[in-house]
């Protein structure tokens, strides 16, 4: 156990190293409430992570010690070929999971943790030291023509998180309050044993204020695609009734907000307040279907929203189609997409089911499982 006593009615509280992927902000955000958590508690964090995942955490977390510890390239493609570029890109990504493990080795042998918390890097674990993994994707989704491969990817998953002590789900159980649907069933009994359903995480929190914004459309995911969506949302946001925010995720741009017209307000990039405080006062929402998105949509039990998948990633798309056919989000691909007639389909579905919310979720996962290695 991490405690132990050091004089009488002393205790030294666990160490612990967090280490998000840098392939988007949704690893880095999803960590943020287990980091609030774990210092709540007491313990001692180092961060290491890359990038704007690296920079998120340490503008969120300034007393904790932030280490710069490389990950692997973004496997995406700039088109529709996403999924020949991801699996051309397995020998390189075998590297960096090689690499990354041995960087690991090196900084083990600077400090002295009780626990390691990956989310979605696979060469971070060590034999002697307890270690949990993040992710919800247990399982990947690919088109039907690559089914045998989507099938290998459960086997090498499982593979995978034998190296871990325990993998913690951010989605609900298996089952009708499922966000990831297929994506986060256990497969195989490696990944089962170890599986932990913590339900829903994510840094933004509902807020006690009024829903008086419309519309709120959120252009992001990777380029050309964030741009094109952008061209193609733009132009009509205008037109659309009531008030309108249109957040482009462009700090490049940043500067003052541009007025479009006398209902509509453009911001070319908003804080994480900010945009916390823009999403709760939206009655709609225009987004992507990234999961870290999902859970924000569940968190802040926002009931009506159009999804726009990135073209090409197989994710979304599936999310996007999941949705749909539970009845909870009207999706429509990017290059279908009717502003005007989808979000009036919006007023036909309902949202997503009532589920805990991530501080009762965060602190049931600390009880159940952290406390296991910490206290």
């Amino acid at each position: 156990m991490a405690t132990e006593q050091i004089h009488e009615g002393q205790v030294r509280m666990g160490h612990i190293l967090v280490s998000p992927l840098n392939w988007g902000l949704g690893h880095a955000t999803r960590d943020i409430p287990v980091i609030r958590s774990l210092l709540a508690h007491g313990h001692d964090v180092t961060i290491a992570a890359c990038g704007n995942a690296l920079a998120t955490l340490q503008q969120e977390f300034p007393a904790c010690t932030c280490r710069e510890f490389p990950d692997y390239s973004v496997p995406f493609s700039a088109n529709r070929f996403f999924l020949a570029h991801f699996v051309a890109s397995f020998p390189t990504l075998f590297r960096g999971i090689t690499d990354e493990h041995r960087n690991l080795a090196a900084l083990l042998a600077e400090d002295e943790f009780d626990l390691i918390i990956s989310d979605n890097r696979f060469g971070i674990y060590a034999e002697k030291v307890p270690s949990l993994f993040i992710t919800h994707q247990l399982r990947y989704h690919l088109p039907p023509v690559a089914r045998p491969l989507e099938l290998a990817g459960v086997h090498l998953n499982s593979f995978l998180h034998a190296n871990y002590d325990r993998i913690i789900v951010p989605d609900n159980p298996p089952g009708p309050s499922s966000l990831a649907g297929k994506l986060s069933r256990a497969e195989t009994g490696t990944s089962r044993n170890r599986a932990y359903y913590a339900g829903i995480l994510t840094s933004t929190r509902r807020r006690d204020v009024a829903a008086d914004l419309d519309y709120l459309i959120l252009i992001s995911g990777p380029e050309p695609q964030r741009t094109g969506l952008e061209k193609i949302l733009l132009p009509a946001a205008g037109d659309l009734p009531g008030s309108v925010a249109v957040l482009l995720g462009s700090p490049e741009r940043s500067g003052d907000d541009t007025v479009i017209s006398g209902r509509c307000t453009v911001i070319p990039y908003a804080s994480t307040e900010e945009k916390e405080l823009l999403m709760n006062r939206a009655k709609c929402i225009i987004c992507r279907s990234g999961y870290t998105t999902m859970m924000e949509l569940a968190e802040l039990g926002k009931r009506r929203a159009l999804l726009i998948p990135t073209p090409g990633q197989t994710e979304q798309e599936y999310l996007a189609g999941y949705y749909e056919k539970n009845g909870w989000f009207h999706a429509r691909a990017q290059h279908r997409l009717d502003l005007d007639a989808d979000l009036r389909l919006t007023e036909q579905f309902h949202g997503f089911p009532d589920m805990p919310g991530t501080e009762e979720n965060v602190e049931r996962l600390y009880n159940n499982v952290l406390a296991e290695y910490l206290e």
